[in-house]
């Protein structure tokens, strides 16, 4: 059984690694009949079976040609790093308005364009404008996509407190999109299940039941569905091939990344990797589409069920050293010293509850 620490540990190393794994493969769609292996994928067809971190490139179409070593992390986890850093600074839960700060003080827009998406740009600009933290989200132009692959710390700040997980997200999410947005919703359910992963006797049926406590009733048939294939699936290639039948549209920007899509997949990659965080990113890398948002939130989730001890450290080490090679990320520091920062912060809110007990038990 892993520790807390290695928990917290384990989630961000998975959730950064599948984001560098996937990268190079994102978007890479099946040739051929969308149908159960009726089409030969174009990740296979290239490289067989991605299971070893790879240079890459984005953002080619802003003139950007900077190659990208093996392990870098893109856009999600920026945004993942900026909430752990925020977390670590105030060690305790944050609100969006700690967020905010966090953003404004080590984002830098120069280097920023290197590494992230227009949106996020974007909502830099309009905080360091000073447009308020409520306000910032309904500015953005984003609905709906995958918050969640971002939001791991939410969880492991709030374990084993899912509804607290929930309610923080709702909240710093104001700073990326509308406080009704559905990304919102979904994301939510994804850290309500990171907070229960770290539970102590946690199971992976705890996990999903905690997820679908979160959902309302639409999301439930999709999740359910989603898990249905997971749990009837021979191999890993079946789920694969039936999921395309289900989420194969195109056409629009960002067609592949809606939270409905990585979060129900994010949860039937997990219950099929049995909660192992090397074979969650390994599947999440090799299943075609948005392949660097699904490994990072498969990836995540299980992380925070299995523990680092399930992820090769070779893995994390590459992760560590592209970090240091990046001239553009936000932050500079091995996946290590954010666990260790934010499980500090951990044990500090820990602290408190437990003094806030024993006052109420006296009182």
């Amino acid at each position: 059984m892993a520790t807390l620490y290695e928990k917290v540990y384990g989630c961000l190393a998975a959730s950064r690694i599948g984001s560098a794994m996937g990268a190079p493969v994102e978007g890479w769609t099946p040739e051929g009949v969308q149908a159960p292996r009726g089409y030969v994928d174009r990740v296979q067809k290239v490289y067989g079976w991605v299971d070893q971190l790879l240079p890459y490139t984005h953002y080619a179409n802003r003139g950007i040609d900077w190659e990208r070593l093996p392990g870098t992390t893109e856009d999600g986890i920026e945004r993942q790093k900026l909430m752990t850093q925020a977390i670590i600074t105030k060690q305790d839960r944050i609100t969006a308005e700690d967020l905010y700060k966090t953003v404004v003080d080590v984002t830098d827009l120069d280097k920023i364009w290197y590494m992230t998406e227009p949106g996020d740009i974007r909502v830099l600009k309009f905080m360091t404008c000073g447009v308020p933290a409520i306000e910032v989200g309904r500015l953005s132009g984003w609905h709906d996509l995958n918050f969640n692959r971002a939001c791991q710390p939410i969880g492991l700040i709030n374990a084993c407190d899912p509804a607290g997980a929930d309610r923080d997200v709702r909240d710093i999410g104001r700073l990326f999109y509308a406080p009704t947005d559905g990304a919102l919703v979904w994301a939510g359910v994804y850290v309500a299940a990171i907070a229960e992963a770290c539970r102590p006797g946690a199971t992976i049926d705890s996990i999903v039941d905690v997820a679908m406590q979160f959902a309302d009733e639409r999301m439930q048939r999709e999740m359910g569905r989603a898990i249905e294939i997971a749990r009837g699936a021979a191999d890993w290639e079946a789920m694969r091939d039936e999921f395309y039948t289900i989420y194969n549209g195109g056409g629009i920007p960002y067609a592949a990344c809606y939270a409905s899509e990585t979060v129900s997949k994010g949860l039937a990659v997990f219950v099929h990797a049995r909660g192992d965080a090397k074979t969650a990113v390994l599947t999440g890398v090799n299943f075609g589409r948005d392949t660097d948002c699904l490994a990072a939130t498969a990836g995540g989730l299980a992380g925070a069920f299995s523990g680092i001890g399930a992820l090769p450290e070779e893995w994390v080490k590459q992760v560590d050293e592209a970090t240091f090679a990046n001239p553009y990320t936000n932050i500079q520091c091995t996946i290590q010293e954010h666990a260790e920062g934010l499980y500090r912060a951990l044990q500090n809110r820990a602290r408190k509850m437990s003094a806030l007990a024993q006052t109420l038990a006296s009182a």
